[in-house]
């Protein structure tokens, strides 16, 4: 069944209102959750970072959702951290987590002090601590001499059963990449069918593993409201490679965030105060191949926002209803698109 999940945005909320917001959410049927991993937030005007990991701890013993993290080992964690982090997680917890690994941005790793490395660099970095992790959940005693170095690693509280390891992907190189390593892949909403693009070139390289999308949004009672949202709270996030991922200082994204236009937030935010435009938007990531979409209401204030789609949206995305909803598109939709989702 397609799962609709709740992000929780620590570059925006401190961590205790998050906690009440992710319990929150689960009362009012949002299927499961996950979280950023960062040090720094993208804006002053965002404000927070707690620290994702102590705070996963507390999520997951206060709720009953399947949780996942976007991470970036290689820098700031050495794989080792990142998969004894992992370890004690799902151990913890079986069968409820889940981490994406992502080659990592800039504001968030120089802190080390070390280099930032070219793209493929990172890409190959990337993939060297995706396996030293993988092995270490499965419980060899790891050594590796490569872009990391790792001296006989052993993690030694594990679960019973390795949890996946999803790759973050943005662009189609990357997500079909992903599919030689990961056990799913998650990416963002994108224009001009972005995403969709992503999934697809995940599937052509032969990955079946499951597919997410974070998908960025702002709801609030009038369209003004929720463009002023969008445009106070994500206006530094809208930009692509290589800005994105070489930026390192909050103060150059909010210098950047200047020079944004309501057109650019629109590009990267789905903005409207119509609820049935935003379970459209659902609707169509689903079509898309996706098997999971994790809301991100780009805004502080969660409340308001938990209510009107656990009220409105999420009732639509019933097996009832989604049942409904295939059989009454079937006449509409060819036969490979539908052959080529379902043997995804």
């Amino acid at each position: 069944m397609p799962t609709i999940g709740f992000h929780c945005s620590h570059e925006q909320i401190p961590p205790s209102q998050l906690l009440e917001d992710v319990k929150h959410a689960e009362a009012a049927g949002f299927q499961a959750a996950m979280c950023s991993d960062h040090l720094e937030p993208w804006s002053t005007d965002q404000g927070q970072s707690g620290y994702a990991w102590s705070w996963l701890g507390a999520a997951l013993n206060a709720t009953k959702l399947p949780f996942g993290i976007v991470t970036a080992p290689g820098q700031r964690y050495h794989p080792a951290i990142t998969a004894q982090a992992i370890g004690t997680l799902a151990e913890m917890f079986p069968g409820r987590f889940w981490a994406a690994l992502g080659s990592g941005e800039a504001v968030n790793e120089h802190v080390t002090g070390d280099g930032w490395p070219r793209k493929e660099l990172r890409d190959q970095r990337l993939v060297e601590c995706a396996d030293v992790i993988r092995r270490l959940l499965e419980g060899e005693r790891v050594s590796h001499d490569g872009l990391i170095t790792v001296d006989r690693a052993k993690v030694w509280s594990r679960p019973a059963a390795r949890p996946d390891l999803v790759a973050a992907a943005v662009s189609t190189p990357t997500a079909s990449s992903a599919a030689t390593w990961a056990d799913g892949v998650i990416t963002v909403n994108q224009q001009e069918g972005g995403d969709r693009k992503a999934v697809e070139a995940y599937r052509e390289a032969g990955g079946r593993g499951q597919a997410r999308l974070q998908l960025h949004v702002s709801w609030a009672r009038t369209e003004d409201e929720a463009l002023d949202i969008a445009m106070r709270q994500w206006r530094s996030n809208v930009f692509g490679s290589p800005v994105a991922w070489d930026t390192d200082s909050v103060e150059a994204f909010d210098e950047l965030g200047r020079h944004v236009t309501e057109e650019d937030v629109r590009r990267a935010v789905h903005v409207s105060a119509d609820l049935e435009s935003h379970a459209a938007r659902i609707r169509q990531a689903f079509d898309d191949g996706f098997d999971a979409v994790m809301v991100h209401f780009v805004g502080t204030d969660q409340a308001p926002f938990i209510d009107a789609f656990g009220a409105e949206v999420l009732p639509q995305f019933s097996t009832e209803v989604l049942a409904q909803s295939s059989t009454e598109a079937l006449p509409q939709s060819s036969t490979a698109d539908l052959s080529g989702r379902s043997s995804s």
